[in-house]
């Protein structure tokens, strides 16, 4: 067999003469080169598939896991966060309760101090305003809100302690100054008779008066002069209708001759009520009370405790 090669340039031909022999023996050296080339692609390529399958279930159980532990992290910050709301919430109606304990001891302390109401105001809520600006700020987190909770909680314990305390001197002073005794028990009228030696009007004798008389209209009202107790609310000899008043500190004292009273034994009173209406039971010559004043159970002048009122 001969093959014959023609050259491009100057048209030049090469010609070869192949036996059958060496043919045959190209042809097999040509397929025994590729079958060694497709054998070895096919084993490379198996050995890769083997390889990817072999490493498959490891990578998918390594995803798989991460996957689980960033399922976990997410519910464990899930309940965190509910619990930090949850926590803030409580803390919340705790400061609201308190808040509203405070606006109740506030106007308690309004009203004992007897100040203007307008002035005052603890039903409303404070007026604030201003300018809006638009800084770009963020929301607060949830430690600022907690840092911002605790300072409010110590600055509201430390008004709640000052307020009761600014409470408790006002009311003291309140009480003391019902309990102190002074003023007239009527709201109108004239001193008819002293305290001390006088004339009797019945027996016309020099006897000794404990109390002092205040005369008036019939029917008028006896008020008490402090705050107090009532220890006696009923008729009593010589006295007529008589009404006494334990103001504590070792102060009683006596409105005698009512012709009703108003008020029962175990009554707490306070300075101005009205104990009884005047009258003219029992040793008496006409409308008026009998007043008397005593102290560790001896009779005082009434007149100085009278007279305190205009000092």
């Amino acid at each position: 067999m001969n093959i014959i090669l023609v050259g491009r340039r100057h048209g030049q031909s090469r010609s070869f003469h192949i036996t059958g022999a060496r043919l045959v023996l190209a042809a097999v050296a040509v397929a025994v080169i590729f079958g060694v080339c497709a054998y070895g692609g096919y084993w490379v390529a198996a050995e890769r598939v083997a390889h990817y399958q072999a490493m498959s279930p490891t990578v998918v159980a390594s995803w798989q896991a991460r996957l689980d532990s960033q399922r976990e992290r997410l519910q464990a910050l899930k309940i965190d966060a509910n619990q930090q709301i949850d926590a803030l919430t409580l803390r919340l109606g705790e400061m609201q309760a308190r808040l509203l304990r405070l606006d109740a001891l506030g106007q308690r302390l309004v009203d004992v101090a007897k100040l203007d109401n307008g002035e005052f105001d603890f039903e409303s809520p404070a007026a604030v305003g201003g300018p809006h600006v638009d800084a770009g700020g963020e929301s607060f987190t949830a430690p600022d809100l907690e840092s911002m909770l605790a300072r409010m909680d110590a600055r509201m314990t430390d008004r709640e302690n000052q307020l009761e305390l600014l409470g408790r001197l006002l009311e003291n002073r309140h009480i003391e100054a019902e309990r102190f005794l002074a003023g007239r028990p009527i709201r109108w009228g004239w001193l008819s008779s002293h305290y001390g030696y006088r004339t009797d009007p019945f027996s016309g004798k020099r006897t000794w008066h404990d109390g002092v008389d205040l005369a008036g209209k019939d029917g008028s009202d006896v008020i008490a002069v402090a705050a107090g107790v009532v220890t006696w609310a009923s008729e009593r000899y010589g006295y007529g209708n008589l009404v006494e008043v334990d103001h504590g500190d070792g102060h009683i004292t006596r409105y005698g001759h009512a012709k009703e009273i108003k008020v029962a034994v175990g009554d707490v009173v306070q300075k101005g009520q009205v104990l009884a209406l005047m009258g003219s039971t029992g040793r008496s010559t006409g409308p008026h009370v009998h007043f008397e004043v005593l102290k560790n159970g001896r009779s005082q002048d009434p007149v100085k405790y009278i007279q305190r009122a205009s000092r």
